[in-house]
């Protein structure tokens, strides 16, 4: 598995151009068919608007790239969209961008620009991470040794994804894999060897660039 860059959250940005809103909608996503019902979902969102183009990028080699113009002048919206995405090097990453006519007409490198700005915005604007080889962990500790556990962990890149309170503290870890042999010599320190830890599967996990 290798690391491929993408966004966190979905995100969205507005644009003002020549009286014309753009409004830029970023997200995740694993497949084409969650590329279409997104996609789908932000018409639903704007069914007054002129246009809602999209281009979307699926796979960990990147490809499924696909773009569509949504009744813009051909190759003027779409296809500039998924130019950004591309130059970037986004994965698994789908953007709508939704446009209201403000009278005013843009011509084909007008809009060019427009729908590549607007993409670039909302990229720009978003948390980008590194989809990295990660080790899922359990980690067991006794309640007295939380409070140094959490204010060291916080001086890592370890990723804390969950806590459970019961009559012991179980913590929810993701760990890159190439870093795991120096968690476990981080941890038996820290703990001097006293806890309980559970290995589960290994993933790809977003961690920020």
């Amino acid at each position: 598995m290798s690391t491929n860059l993408t966004i966190l959250n979905t995100h969205h940005t507005t644009t003002e151009i020549k009286n014309s809103t753009f409004i830029a909608y970023l997200k995740y996503v694993e497949s084409e068919q969650e590329a279409k019902y997104f996609i789908e979902k932000i018409k639903q969102q704007h069914p007054d608007a002129n246009h809602n183009c999209s281009a979307y990028i699926i796979g960990q080699h990147q490809t499924i790239q696909k773009a569509n113009d949504d009744g813009e002048p051909s190759g003027t919206a779409g296809v500039p969209m998924l130019e950004v995405l591309k130059k970037q090097n986004l994965h698994n990453i789908c953007v709508v961008v939704t446009r209201y006519f403000g009278g005013i007409k843009l011509g084909g490198g007008g809009l060019i620009r427009a729908y590549s700005k607007s993409t670039s915005e909302v990229i720009n604007d978003s948390t980008i991470v590194a989809m990295k080889p990660s080790k899922h962990v359990q980690l067991t500790l006794n309640y007295d040794q939380t409070q140094k556990f959490e204010h060291a962990i916080k001086d890592t890149d370890y990723l804390l994804q969950d806590t459970t309170y019961t009559e012991n503290v179980t913590y929810d870890l993701a760990i890159l894999e190439a870093d795991y042999d120096n968690f476990l010599e981080w941890l038996n320190q820290m703990t001097q060897s006293n806890h309980d830890l559970i290995e589960k599967e290994t993933t790809l996990k977003g961690f920020p660039v």
